[in-house]
C-alpha cells in the first residue's frame, strides 16, 4: 500500500483496496505495536482458547456448544435444544442481535476489531505468520517486486503452506462444532471412502478458510459482512468510536526544524494510514464504512505524539460530538431504550430457559374411537403418546393417572425413551365409571422414571355421563 496524497473528499466515492481501474490494491499495514496492541493480544489468546477448546468442553456428558445444522440439534451450555425449542433459540438470538445492535450504538464497532473471529484469525494469526517470514510492510513489499529468487520460493512456500495448514486446523474446529467430536473423530481414522460427505466438507472449509486470509482478507470486512454497512444506520454522533480529534489536530502539517509551529498537532506523518488494516485515514472521520475500530492507529499515533512531545489522544476513542463540543460523554435516551428491551429479552430468554423441560409429552385420543364400558364398572379410552427425551440418557416410563382414581395399561409392549430421541406408544386409561361427572372430563395423566414425575399432560376423557 503506498501511501499518497490526494483530494481529502475522494474517501466518500472510493474505497482504499479498489484502485481506479477497478482492481485489487493489495494492502501491506505495518506491524502495529503499543499498549491497546498488547491488550488485543491477551483478548484473542483467550477467545482462540475458548474457540479451539470449545468442541472438546463438556457439560454432564454433552458438548459446551454443537451445532447440528443437518441433525436440527443444538447444544447451548450443555443444555440439547431441539425443533421444538425453536422459539427459545429465536427470543436468544433476538437479545444477542439487540446485544449486538447496543454495543454498536454506544462503542462502534469494538466488536469488529476486538471480538469477530474474521479479525482476530487475520491480524493475530495470519498476518503475524505474515510478519514472521516476509518481515514487516516494506519487506513483503519489496519481496512482491522482487524476481522469483531462492528466498522468494521459499518464503512464499512457507508461508502458503502454514497458511493451508493453519486453514486446516480451523475447518475440523468448525466442523466439531457442527458435527461433534466423535463423528470427525470418526472421518479422521476411517478410510477415505467411509465418510466421503465429511471428507469434502473439510476440504471444502479448508479451501474456503485458506482463501479469506489469503486472498479476500479486509475485502470480508468492507464488501461482504453486512455489519459494517449497517454501522451507518446504528452510530451517530454521540456513539463511542475511534476518533480524530480535528479540534487539535488541524490545520495538520509537517514537522519542521527551526520554525514555528501554526498548525494543530497533526504532523501529516500518515503513520496512521500505514498501519490501518483496512487501508483508511482516521483523520477522514470516524463512521467510515471500513473502520474496524482495532485502535492500531490510536497506539502508533501516541508513539508519534510521544516522540514530538505533544500529549497523547489526538487520535482516540471518543464521540464526534465530545470532541466537537468538548463535553463529556453521555449516556442517550436513545442507549436506554435500546438498554430497556435488551434486559426484557434476556429476561424472557432466562424464564424460558428455567422453565424448559428435558421431557415433552403429547397425549391425543385415538381419532374415531369411542369410550369402552367394562363389565367390572370402569370407562376406558385409547391413547397415542409421544414423548421426546432431551437429555443424554434413556429412561424407562411409566404412566400413571393423577387427576383421579384410574390404571393405565400400555399396549403391546413397555415403554423405554432412548437418549436424545422419542418414542411412541398406545395406552388404555381406565377409569371408575361412578367417578365420571359428565361425558367428556379433563384427566392428568403423569409420566414417570422410576419414582420420578418428569412430565405432566392433560387431555379429553369420554364417557357416558350421567
Amino acid at each position: 500500500m503506498s501511501i499518497t496524497v490526494t483530494d481529502p473528499e475522494t474517501y466518500r466515492d472510493t474505497i482504499s483496496t479498489v484502485g481506479k481501474d477497478g482492481k485489487l490494491v493489495w494492502l501491506y499495514p505495518k506491524k502495529p505495536c503499543g499498549k491497546l496492541y498488547q491488550y488485543r493480544k491477551y483478548v484473542s489468546y483467550a477467545l482462540l482458547t475458548l474457540l479451539f477448546s470449545g468442541p472438546f468442553l463438556k457439560v454432564s456428558g454433552l458438548p459446551f456448544l454443537l451445532f447440528n445444522i443437518p441433525a436440527r440439534k443444538f447444544v447451548l451450555f450443555g443444555m440439547i435444544f431441539w425443533p421444538q425449542d425453536f422459539f427459545i433459540l429465536l427470543v436468544g438470538f433476538m437479545a444477542f442481535i439487540l446485544f449486538i445492535i447496543l454495543f454498536t450504538v454506544v462503542y462502534g464497532r469494538v466488536w469488529c476489531g476486538w471480538v469477530c473471529p474474521q479479525t482476530i484469525f487475520m491480524e493475530m494469526v495470519f498476518r503475524r505468520i505474515e510478519y514472521w517470514i516476509e518481515g514487516d510492510a516494506p519487506k513483503q513489499k519489496a519481496l512482491d517486486k522482487a524476481p522469483w529468487t531462492t528466498e522468494k520460493v521459499w518464503k512464499k512456500t512457507a508461508k502458503h503452506t502454514l497458511f493451508v495448514l493453519v486453514s486446516f486446523f480451523i475447518a475440523h474446529t468448525f466442523l466439531a462444532y457442527i458435527i461433534g467430536v466423535e463423528q470427525l473423530q470418526k472421518i479422521m481414522t476411517d478410510g477415505l471412502g467411509a465418510h466421503v460427505g465429511g471428507l469434502f466438507s473439510l476440504v471444502l472449509f479448508t479451501g474456503v478458510f485458506y482463501f479469506v486470509f489469503a486472498k479476500f482478507r479486509e475485502q470480508v470486512c468492507t464488501i461482504v459482512c453486512p455489519y459494517g454497512r449497517l454501522q451507518g444506520v446504528m452510530l451517530d454522533k454521540k456513539s463511542l468510536t475511534v476518533a480524530y480529534d480535528f479540534e487539535r489536530g488541524e490545520p495538520r502539517g509537517k514537522l519542521r526544524k527551526n520554525q514555528v509551529r501554526t498548525q494543530g498537532d497533526c504532523i501529516d506523518c500518515h503513520q496512521c494510514v500505514q498501519v490501518c488494516p483496512t487501508g483508511i485515514d482516521i483523520r477522514n472521520g470516524a463512521q467510515q464504512m471500513e473502520c474496524i475500530n482495532c485502535t492500531a492507529c490510536i497506539d502508533v499515533c501516541n508513539s508519534i505524539m510521544d516522540l514530538v512531545n505533544k500529549p497523547q489522544g489526538l487520535i482516540r476513542v471518543a464521540s464526534e460530538e465530545s470532541i466537537a463540543e468538548k463535553m463529556p460523554w453521555r449516556f442517550t435516551a436513545r442507549m436506554k431504550a435500546y438498554t430497556a428491551v435488551l434486559v426484557l429479552l434476556v429476561g424472557a430468554f432466562v424464564v424460558l430457559l428455567i422453565t424448559r423441560t428435558n421431557i415433552e409429552a403429547t397425549i391425543l385420543r385415538t381419532p374415531g374411537m369411542l369410550y369402552q364400558q367394562t363389565d367390572h364398572g370402569t370407562v376406558t379410552n385409547l391413547y397415542n403418546i409421544t414423548l421426546i427425551n432431551k437429555t443424554d440418557q434413556e429412561l424407562p416410563i411409566i404412566l400413571k393417572v393423577l387427576s383421579s382414581e384410574g390404571s393405565i395399561q400400555v399396549v403391546r409392549n413397555e415403554l423405554v425413551l432412548p437418549r436424545q430421541g422419542l418414542v411412541e406408544g398406545v395406552f388404555f386409561a381406565e377409569i371408575p365409571e361412578n367417578s365420571l361427572e359428565s361425558a367428556s372430563s379433563k384427566i392428568e395423566i403423569g409420566v414417570y422414571s422410576g419414582d420420578k414425575l418428569i412430565a405432566t399432560e392433560k387431555t379429553k376423557f369420554l364417557g357416558p355421563g350421567r
